[in-house]
């Protein structure tokens, strides 16, 4: 989310560097070439037709925040942003419902002032809350994202990373490629975990079936999926999906300081390389 005014070549030539250096960090050096890499990007779906504004957002303000989805989101952001940082004030000190204009007023101001969402104009953080209920909830949007990156997935494709709303995109695009080539799926700054308002609107739906949903597995027996989640980030803030999951898949916890939803940050650490490599072998 909010990539919107980028593109393939521009994040591919962000995300390589970094993924060759975790790929280094793990003891694979050159087990992946730069021609190897390819980027899914679906950025521009979300940016506005015959929008010129510096930074490709719409001069959203407080009063844009919808009710139900878009202000459940924000006070999900807010209440985990204050359990990581002491200097932010909880949303139970103002409104924990984030029900009219004025709380969500304050709980932006709580976030823009937190050490994750630090130099975020307001008008960002309301898109990239538009971003993923268009997403979820938005049948149009989601069929042309998913199938932006389902075209990218060929038949020589062995490695899926895959970076905050991109991680639910690849989910549900390889759940939608039965027989598919994949080896690893690795998820870094996913929101998948968060129950009510991105897993239980997953496609497929999950199983409802036992006494904990599950939801589906995205792929074969043969696929190894990793999912890496930032002490610090707030997107990612259910750290471990394998009670959602299953306990086949691989969790793991890393420390991106203060570039905790950064994905650079998580593709340079030795554990995101080895997972990447691991699909490789």
């Amino acid at each position: 989310m909010g990539q919107q005014v980028q593109g393939e070549d521009r994040l591919r030539a962000v995300w390589w560097p970094a993924l060759s250096d975790g790929l280094r960090r793990a003891g694979a050096a050159g087990l992946v070439t730069a021609s190897d890499v390819a980027m899914g990007f679906y950025g521009d779906l979300f940016r506005p037709a015959g929008q010129m504004l510096s930074a490709g957002d719409m001069p959203y303000t407080v009063q844009d925040v919808e009710e139900g989805f878009e202000r459940e989101l924000l006070a999900a952001w807010w209440r985990a942003a204050a359990e990581v940082d002491a200097g932010v004030v909880p949303p139970e000190a103002v409104d924990t419902l984030v029900s009219t204009p004025r709380s969500v007023q304050a709980a932006l101001r709580a976030l823009s002032g937190s050490r994750f969402f630090a130099n975020v104009a307001l008008r960002a953080m309301v898109s990239d809350l538009k971003q993923v209920r268009g997403y979820l909830m938005d049948d149009r949007v989601r069929e042309r994202v998913r199938g932006r990156v389902a075209a990218g997935i060929g038949a020589d494709t062995r490695v899926v990373v895959a970076h905050s709303l991109g991680s639910v995109v690849a989910y549900e695009a390889l759940c939608a490629l039965p027989g598919h080539g994949v080896r690893a799926l690795v998820t870094i700054g996913s929101p998948l975990g968060i129950r009510h308002l991105v897993f239980d609107r997953l496609r497929p739906a999950p199983d409802e079936a036992g006494r904990q949903a599950r939801g589906q597995w995205p792929g074969g027996d043969g696929l190894v999926w990793t999912n890496l989640a930032g002490t610090g980030d707030v997107v990612a803030l259910v750290k471990d999906l394998r009670p959602l999951f299953g306990e086949r898949l691989r969790s793991g916890v890393l420390e991106n300081g203060m570039h905790a939803h950064d994905a650079t940050a998580y593709l340079t650490d030795a554990l995101c390389g080895r997972a990447i490599a691991d699909g490789l072998a």
